[in-house]
């Protein structure tokens, strides 16, 4: 019998680049996988690794039809390890966690865990109970709150979602930063008046390179297993996701990682992102990710595979230890990437070396794999796809 035969599938929900970096991770090894998706913009579903696709309705816009997808998909494939792999699927296998370890090993924390990273107000006010330090922040109920913090603020701040991942899908945006108060006002009345509940944070000086990922396998109150890296380039910069990154030892911001997981009762996989404060020095805290997150295939290449010690711990029983990794690696999202370093160079003011030097150095690509061609072909081809659709429409 072959090892594949002999293994446990695991069921990947969402197959974007967080899911195809755990569709890798696992079918590398010769997991079987399983690919749940309900995006026509994924790509991970397509990888040789897969060998069964399912596409299921959205999780947040139809909860109730996506459970009974899940739970289809237990009985026809013999249950499995079951791993979201974005906020969407998170946040809603979490809230029917009981329900679906009926059909699979759940590779996630019940709801009353989750909503504590998933809702930044309430990691924020975590993180200033543990003593982890992080901007100054306030949930306003009112435009009263808004002028109130205007009182104090130092422009320019943020307008930050509770829940980002439903602010981004509605808003295209992760945040929006606000130079005076009548932007601000603005900016907090559209938000209210689709029922998004936002945040009023203190902006922390400094470019891109100033934020650091801290990656652990958290059990128990312990960290088993613990990576840090630089974020080098955002898409857009200063206020999005990482789009470059550098395996690297970070060991200031491991002590506040450790604190806030503690403070939540968290425990599986986690992603912290950091900022240093140009101002004092100091890591701030920016949120916590209870899932495996779009840089994941980094820690991979340097020598710890989070997705396969999380299979190994909740399947197999088998506890996962540190492991020695390699620093100084680069990770780079090739697609935006490109994109942003062309649209953004003069905003970002890099010497050419600077955008170069990730793919002189060690590198690894978050799509792009000679051994799995189809996720990034697709990928290219979606991208030419919506730019064609916005030249139609300009």
């Amino acid at each position: 019998m072959s090892k594949e035969k002999t293994l446990t599938a695991a069921i990947v929900l969402s197959t974007h680049t967080m899911g195809l970096g755990v569709i890798r991770a696992l079918g590398t090894m010769g997991v079987p996988i399983i690919a749940v998706t309900y995006n026509t913009e994924d790509m991970g579903y397509v990888s040789r690794y897969v060998k069964g696709v399912v596409h299921v309705p959205h999780p947040e816009k139809l909860p109730d039809e996506f459970i009974d997808a899940l739970i289809a998909i237990g009985e026809r494939f013999g249950g499995g390890l079951l791993i979201p792999a974005s906020d969407e699927t998170l946040t809603t296998v979490s809230q029917h966690k009981t329900l679906l370890e009926r059909s699979y090993t759940v590779a996630c924390t019940e709801w009353e865990v989750t909503r504590k990273f998933i809702d930044k107000k309430y990691t924020y006010a975590l993180a200033n109970t543990a003593g982890v330090p992080a901007p100054h922040t306030i949930t306003p109920e009112s435009t009263a709150d808004v002028e109130a913090f205007d009182q104090r603020a130092q422009y320019p701040c943020l307008v930050k979602p509770s829940q980002s991942h439903r602010y981004y899908e509605l808003f295209k945006t992760k945040m929006v930063k606000v130079n005076n108060l009548d932007q601000m006002r603005a900016a907090y009345q559209q938000a209210a008046e689709a029922g998004m509940e936002v945040m009023l944070q203190e902006l922390i000086p400094g470019d891109d390179a100033q934020g650091v990922n801290y990656n652990t396998y958290f059990w128990d109150g312990e960290p088993l297993a613990e990576f840090t890296a630089q974020q080098i380039r955002n898409a857009p910069p200063e206020l999005g996701s990482p789009r470059v990154v550098l395996s690297k030892e970070i060991p200031e911001v491991i002590e506040s990682g450790r604190k806030i997981l503690k403070a939540m009762g968290f425990y599986g996989y986690a992603c912290i992102e950091f900022k240093k404060d140009v101002r004092d020095g100091i890591y701030k805290l920016m949120e916590v990710n209870g899932r495996h997150n779009r840089s994941l295939l980094l820690a991979v290449h340097c020598g710890i595979n989070f997705p396969w010690l999380q299979y190994n711990h909740l399947v197999g029983g088998v506890v996962p230890t540190q492991q020695p990794y390699t620093k100084g690696v680069y990770w780079v999202d090739i697609t935006r990437d490109l994109a942003y370093s062309a649209k953004c160079f003069r905003e970002e003011k890099l010497p050419l070396l600077q955008y170069l030097r990730p793919y002189i150095a060690p590198h690894t690509f978050a799509i792009f794999n000679l051994r799995d061609p189809n996720p990034f072909i697709k990928r290219c081809a979606d991208v030419a796809k919506k730019a064609l659709k916005i030249g139609n429409h300009a």
